[in-house]
């Protein structure tokens, strides 16, 4: 009998190791009284016009922001002034280094019988040069992929895939590997020059620029967007069977290097201020419109989430973060940037939230948050749900600049904005603030602030980074 209680003592302590082994996590959920704030701050979200008037600042006040531009340092020192008129308690920025490329100028002419005026834009990236060559169409990439070595030598290969439009944008991913892959294709061709089709969803004579690459080991070509109307008229031209010569004159290229800033504004959590709930946009653009859409918006929207978050009688636990990223377009440089610096914070970070796709209304909600705090990823979508979000498990992706992170375990959310018309004017002159609905923003900083606040409220975390150090 004696042998009893150490028998007892055993068994306990191999159920208390088992039980410590396996650390099982209680369910993060959000107490109710944050959900009645909730409530509240929805509302004055909704009646704010605090996020029409920042993106209103942005492009009106700095207008295009190439990154490595003047323009872009403006948008800078703009950035971090803002969040310092908006009360926000921290705020800094980070160095991100990159390559700088310049536009200057760009043309093209439809050459002999038929000779008219192309409209075009230089992809990002592209070297300068002048091409006068005879076009060779191909209906999208795979066509050009299989021609031969060297079978276009001297000639100027044109890809005229058509975009698909779409409420998510599925179409985009397509259309965006013309850009990426097609020069190196048309290079390994023998191709002197480079021409597709814009990756856009509109018939206006506006160009898309966006950024391409040139595979290790070739050399880099003039490469342009054609206008979809112009990418319509060459194909019409071609059509009338006799050889059809363009001439194209970009002068753009890399010139060195540039240092701009990831911008940082934070209101401090009230009982864990460490821990972050990060939310924001890129602040960088393109040159040819005045970036209100991409993403001007989503600067504007989240630094008033963070604001109306700030103001609250009682702060959230968690500590809002909102960054305005360097260099999102031509490589997501501010988003990898952030990554490095905070590597040895990882374990800080809740969750993470990027706008960069438009300003139209918020329609469905996803997060990739694990099993023990899916109770409180419904909690959310509920409180989403009187903005006409339906929550979306499984149908989303964390925003390019949270990737590089998101690859470090850190757990991200979406809030799919609706997207049919936003590539009628992604990248193009005709980005412009008034393309800007201000219900639709509204909805935007009700969503992003409702989401923050409920994540930076919540009892218990959304999960770690699994090689995150504490």
């Amino acid at each position: 009998m004696r042998m009893m209680p150490l028998l007892l003592a055993l068994a306990l302590g191999s159920i208390c190791g088992v039980t410590h082994a396996q650390e099982v996590r209680r369910e993060t959920v959000i107490p109710a009284a944050a959900l009645d704030t909730a409530t509240q701050l929805r509302q004055t979200a909704l009646a704010s016009d605090l996020g029409y008037r920042i993106t209103e600042s942005l492009t009106t006040e700095i207008g295009p922001r190439l990154a490595g531009s003047e323009a872009d340092a403006r948008a800078v020192a703009w950035a971090k002034a803002k969040f310092e008129q908006l009360g926000y308690d921290k705020v800094w920025t980070e160095p991100v280094t990159f390559p700088k490329w310049e536009r200057r100028s760009e043309s093209a002419h439809v050459l002999g019988a038929n000779a008219q005026p192309l409209v075009l834009t230089a992809l990002g990236g592209s070297p300068g040069g002048t091409v006068e060559a005879e076009v060779v169409r191909f209906a999208d990439l795979a066509a050009l992929e299989a021609v031969a070595a060297g079978s276009l030598a001297g000639r100027i290969a044109f890809i005229d895939q058509k975009m698909e439009r779409a409420r998510d944008g599925s179409g985009y991913g397509a259309s965006s590997r013309v850009r990426s892959r097609g020069p190196s294709a048309a290079i390994r061709a023998g191709a002197a020059g480079y021409l597709m089709r814009s990756a856009g969803t509109d018939s206006h004579r506006m160009p898309h620029t966006g950024i391409t690459r040139f595979d290790d080991g070739l050399t880099p070509v003039p490469s342009a967007a054609l206008s979809v109307p112009d990418a319509d008229q060459l194909t019409r031209l071609l059509a009338l069977g006799h050889p059809i010569r363009v001439r194209m004159a970009l002068d753009c290229g890399w010139n060195g290097e540039a240092t701009s800033y990831n911008v940082i504004g934070e209101m401090t959590g009230s009982t864990l201020p460490d821990e972050v709930v990060l939310i924001g946009g890129h602040l960088d653009s393109w040159d040819a419109g005045t970036g209100a859409i991409d993403d001007a918006a989503g600067v504007g929207l989240t630094m008033a989430a963070g604001k109306l978050i700030g103001d609250l009688p009682t702060r959230p636990a968690r500590t809002i973060r909102v960054v305005a990223f360097a260099n999102e377009e031509q490589g997501l440089h501010g988003g990898i940037a952030y990554a490095k610096a905070h590597a040895d914070r990882i374990r800080q970070h809740q969750i993470a939230a990027e706008s960069d796709f438009g300003a139209g209304r918020i329609y469905g909600f996803d997060t990739s948050a694990p099993e023990h705090a899916k109770a409180a990823a419904a909690q959310i979508a509920q409180a989403l749900a009187p903005l006409g979000i339906a929550y979306t498990p499984g149908e989303g992706s964390p925003g390019p600049d949270i990737s590089p992170f998101a690859r470090d375990g850190v757990a991200w959310a979406n809030l799919r904005q609706d997207g049919t018309d936003y590539f009628d004017l992604h990248h193009t002159p005709d980005d412009t603030f008034d393309k800007i609905d201000p219900e639709a923003l509204a909805q935007n900083v009700a969503a992003y602030a409702v989401f923050a606040y409920l994540a930076a409220a919540a009892e218990g975390d959304f999960g770690r980074a699994a090689g995150g150090k504490d």
